[in-house]
């Protein structure tokens, strides 16, 4: 069997047939010159060099499925993946009611199936709430870890390849909840939003949650003012202040550390407005603020350092430390580019939302509607977006799996974003070129950029 995991948690586990299995139904309903070829059966038992082989063919066959747009955003490879996630942690299909969170703490409680995919829940807690149709899209679920202070840390968005309540029960944490907030980043579709009833309580809720959690900065008469706009209940009025204030609109991660300006740094990193946002600890505990643009990024790659050792034999599966890096190739003058090293384990997620930022100035360029950007169901199947670059899944990480020593693993890299197992962390030299994802929004960039 092959474990695929996301980001360092079991994913499923499948075998060899079933594998065959999912390549014979693309074969089928594709044809053979769009699938790529898969690694042939073998009569007699594989040898352990032949059983490493056959584990890379098939990491590759996986990764070329994933990164065709076709096949990887096809209603048969993500069903593929949901079941075999339902099968591995052995919930049975049963109506269940799943709680998830808003911002201001609240609780909806939805009636679904533990088979339900990611597009279903999300519509069943707009249907619960009264969100009108054409603004689910505006909306995303998020995997969050709830923190000391009683703020979330973000592990992922949930994927159209998962169901939403295996994910989350599977983890066995009451730690980890499912929330609702706002997927998009240009403050223009706040707009949209606000017409509905429903859509301005969910964005005013969020932004009354991230000034109390000092995610958006406040000085002393903004708040004063802020507050006199609650005591009114002037929502609108209250975004509209809010939209003009630091960091408005950014996703704030957990403290991580970097390798600029030098190794080691302690920073702060929030994403929002086409940015990444450092507020960097100097070695001299002297505090500094510097942003980069994500249409300076040549390009970007995840990767993740596997200790050598496994640790004690009695440690529990999953709980290896798997170090996750971001880096970003930045053109820091004319003729000077510098990769800029961030290690978090929110790594994937600051990937997805480097790739979400250029997905939207992609559509904006080409004069599209952020509203094409979101998934719509066509004949009960859902549907890629047709924007220039859809946005795509979170990359697929394989860890060490204590528990399990003698299986062998499928480290399923099913995007452009791919993930190498990797002793140590390293410079661009390390990481084969398929491995990078290179930026649209760089290719445009001009003088008057710099």
């Amino acid at each position: 069997a092959y474990n695929i995991h996301v980001n360092g948690v079991l994913h499923c586990r499948v075998r060899y047939s079933q594998l065959l299995g999912l390549h014979e139904q693309l074969r089928k309903e594709y044809g053979a010159n769009v699938v790529p070829a898969f690694p042939p059966k073998k009569i007699f038992t594989l040898t352990p060099a032949e059983v490493e082989q056959r584990r890379e063919q098939l990491e590759k066959y996986m990764q070329a499925v994933r990164q065709d747009p076709t096949l990887g955003g096809s209603e048969t490879f993500n069903s593929f993946l949901r079941k075999a996630q339902q099968e591995t942690q052995q919930i049975p299909t049963e109506e269940v009611v799943l709680e998830v969170l808003l911002s201001n703490g609240q609780k909806v409680k939805v009636a679904i199936l533990t088979s339900d995919q990611t597009e279903d829940v999300l519509e069943a807690v707009a249907s619960k709430l009264d969100l009108p149709d054409d603004l689910v899209g505006y909306f995303s679920l998020f995997l969050v870890r709830e923190t000391k202070d009683g703020a979330f840390s973000f592990v992922r968005k949930l994927q159209e390849f998962e169901l939403p309540y295996v994910s989350v029960t599977s983890l066995h944490n009451p730690e980890f909840q499912i929330i609702l907030r706002k997927s998009y980043w240009d403050s223009a579709y706040d707009d949209d939003v606000m017409e509905h009833r429903v859509g301005l309580n969910l964005l005013y809720a969020q932004t009354v949650s991230d000034i109390e959690h000092g995610w958006i900065l406040v000085n002393k008469e903004q708040h004063r003012q802020l507050k006199s706009l609650q005591e009114k209940v002037s929502k609108k009025e209250f975004i509209r202040l809010a939209q003009t204030l630091k960091y408005y609109g950014y996703l704030k991660f957990d403290p991580c550390v970097t390798d600029f300006p030098e190794k080691g740094c302690h920073v702060v990193v929030s994403a929002g407005n086409n940015e990444l946002n450092f507020q960097v600890r100097l070695p001299n505990e002297q505090i500094k603020e510097g942003s980069f643009k994500v249409t300076r990024m040549r390009c970007w790659r995840v990767t993740s350092s596997v200790p050598m050792s496994n640790g004690p034999s009695g440690s529990s599966p999953g709980k290896s430390e798997v170090k996750l890096e971001l880096a970003f190739e930045y053109l820091m003058s004319k003729d000077r580019l510098q990769w800029v090293t961030i290690t978090s384990p929110q790594a994937i997620m600051l990937s997805i939302c480097l790739q979400s930022m250029v997905d939207e100035l992609m559509v904006k360029k080409s004069g599209g509607s952020i509203r094409k950007m979101f998934r719509r169901r066509v004949n009960g199947a859902l549907r890629r977006s047709d924007s220039q670059q859809a946005v795509k899944s979170p990359p697929l990480l394989d860890s060490p799996d204590a528990s399990r020593e003698p299986m062998a693993k499928l480290s399923s890299k099913l995007t452009s974003v791919s993930l190498r197992g990797i002793s140590h962390s390293s410079s661009a030299n390390d990481v084969g070129a398929n491995d990078f994802h290179g930026n649209y929004a760089f290719e445009g960039i001009g003088d008057e950029d710099l």
